[in-house]
């Protein structure tokens, strides 16, 4: 599970936040400028090294900074990031709790698995 490999047994009917993590989570690297990610996405983009692995986060608010920063210096470095396996409810309460649109969903080595956004965990943990 903290792979996010497909899972089976009793548990697996349990909404988890790599079912619901968005597979295809825009990303950029730490050496774009945001000038040139801002134009590609107008959300949250997972900021990720040359093997995917999460380096930080641009939220929504963070693209509408001076278009001439490098992503390294707009960025949230070390952002909270889960595992696969964490269930639907769990991520609701948090995200709810921290007040956070959205958060990394990554294996126990740092690859981006997804991003989950707090609206779905909420529908899912209803």
């Amino acid at each position: 599970m903290a792979a996010g490999l497909p899972t089976e047994g009793a548990q697996t009917k349990r909404a988890r936040a790599g079912d619901l993590a968005k597979k295809d989570a825009p990303t950029c690297t730490m050496d774009e400028k945001l000038g040139d990610v801002r134009t590609r996405v107008n959300d949250a983009v997972v900021v990720v090294n040359e093997h995917n692995i999460v380096m930080g986060i641009l939220r929504s608010k963070d693209l509408q900074q001076d278009a001439n920063l490098t992503i390294e210096n707009a960025m949230h470095a070390g952002p909270s990031t889960f595992r696969p396996y964490v269930t639907a409810e769990e991520m609701a309460e948090f995200m709810n709790d921290h007040e956070l649109e959205c958060s990394p969903i990554t294996t126990s080595d740092g690859k981006l698995v997804g991003l989950l956004y707090r609206a779905d965990a909420v529908q899912a943990a209803a």
